[in-house]
């Protein structure tokens, strides 16, 4: 019995490495349909997102697994490249290692995020997916259910989730949405188009925000990201007007210098008759001008201030690091007991009916000697509990030690020892 993985991810490669090894979710059909083609008795999970691309396979015969230059080799030619290229880079870990390995990356502990939702969710999809394309078996079935459960109970029993740590998630849960009661009735400017203003749109929407406009330099790209999130666009000669209607502004534009002064914030104020304005501004350099927080009702925040936030949060969720890792270290040693005990299972049977095929020799032999005796009941079921006690006296140590004392590294070689000694065959 063999589980492995070969991959890698934003730890020990560069996006462009990464980028060349990336599987959109069509190639991934067609690689694991490949994989069964080449190696029809290997169970295969292929998961591929923007931060790792990991291939993990597994086999109840360990000579039905391919070995790692031959998955190597398979990744390196679906994408057209040169394995010995790409084999330095490649994380390559078998058994206990690649379990614990997938718990901790499906828990998170493994993300550029530690404690993000969102590895979990890829997970089970590429789960789902090997499912569908009839790739996966007992083992993989058992290793990503196990994967599903232990990051639950990450979830569950530590807070590592609790506190978000990226600057647009703390803008919107933490300031945006303590600021006002309530979102849907509010009108949100988003300056700038870039992927903070992006990322900070996402968590709005799903705030269920009112009416949302985006205004950029380049008005395409104010487009192209309002067509995404259901949102408007303007032109940005509209800007005055636009921060006049709006209640909470986002801005988080690339420029070098201040686009909103305090000379046209001015003017600005004139058309709001006092009206409270929640301005969050994450850009570096800022858009607003420090000055601009003088004004009445205007609640100007930086990313300094966010950041303020987004540092203590992180500090919060190394502290329940150790308790996430003893919960993914003591699934992992379970886990690894059972699969081994998977494995040990029919050899017990093996041993045990050999044992029993043999008291039963002895039984009748024994039987056939003493004549009359014999038929009396009484003595027959002294023999046979005489037996069966000698026998479970024989056996009871070394399956013993198979079924409890014994950890995954060390059972394979009792085991082969526990075959040969008794010469137990496949």
């Amino acid at each position: 019995m063999k589980v492995q993985m070969i991959g890698c991810s934003h730890h020990n490669t560069d996006v462009t490495f990464r980028e060349q090894l990336a599987f959109q979710p069509t190639q991934v059909t067609a690689a694991l349909a490949q994989m069964r083609r080449l190696f029809p008795r290997t169970e295969a999970v292929l998961l591929s997102t923007c931060n790792r691309m990991e291939l993990y396979t597994a086999a109840e015969d360990e000579a039905d697994c391919p070995t790692t230059e031959q998955l190597i080799a398979f990744v390196a030619e679906f994408h057209g490249l040169v394995p010995q290229d790409i084999a330095v880079e490649l994380l390559n870990l078998s058994g206990e290692e690649a379990v614990l390995h997938l718990f901790s990356t499906a828990a998170s502990l493994n993300s550029m995020v530690v404690g993000e939702a969102q590895i979990l969710s890829q997970i089970k999809q590429a789960y789902d997916l090997a499912n569908a394309g009839n790739s996966t078996g007992p083992l993989t079935h058992s290793t990503f259910q196990a994967a599903l459960r232990v990051a639950k109970r990450v979830q569950n029993e530590t807070s590592l989730h609790e506190k978000r740590v990226s600057i647009p998630s703390i803008a919107v849960a933490d300031y945006a949405s303590q600021f006002f009661e309530r979102l849907d009735d509010k009108v949100v400017l988003i300056i700038g188009a870039g992927e903070m203003a992006q990322e900070t749109l996402t968590y709005l929407v799903d705030k269920n925000v009112g009416q949302t406009v985006i205004v950029n330099r380049s008005r395409d790209r104010a487009d192209q990201l309002a067509k995404q999130t259901g949102s408007e666009a303007a032109d940005w000669d509209q800007l005055e007007n636009l921060l006049a209607a709006a209640d909470l502004v986002v801005s988080a534009t690339a420029a070098t210098d201040p686009v909103v002064t305090s000379d046209l914030f001015h003017q600005v104020v004139e058309k709001r008759f006092q009206r409270p304005i929640f301005i969050l501004d994450l850009a570096v350099p800022r858009d607003f001008e420090a000055a601009i927080s003088e004004f009445i009702n205007v609640y100007l925040y930086s990313i300094d201030d966010i950041q303020a936030v987004c540092d203590a949060n992180l500090a919060a969720r190394q502290l329940e690091w150790p308790k996430a890792e003893n919960i993914i270290a003591e699934e992992t040693a379970l886990f690894m007991k059972i699969l081994f005990q998977r494995v040990t299972g029919p050899w017990i049977g093996r041993l045990k009916q050999q044992a029993n095929d043999i008291k039963e020799a002895e039984l009748q032999r024994l039987q056939n000697k003493l004549g009359s005796l014999a038929d009396d009941p009484a003595v027959t079921k002294e023999l046979e509990i005489s037996l069966d006690r000698l026998v479970n006296k024989l056996l009871h140590p070394p399956l013993e030690s198979l079924r409890e004392d014994i950890s995954p590294d060390t059972g394979a070689g009792l085991l082969d020892a526990l075959k040969k000694l008794f010469q137990l065959k496949d």
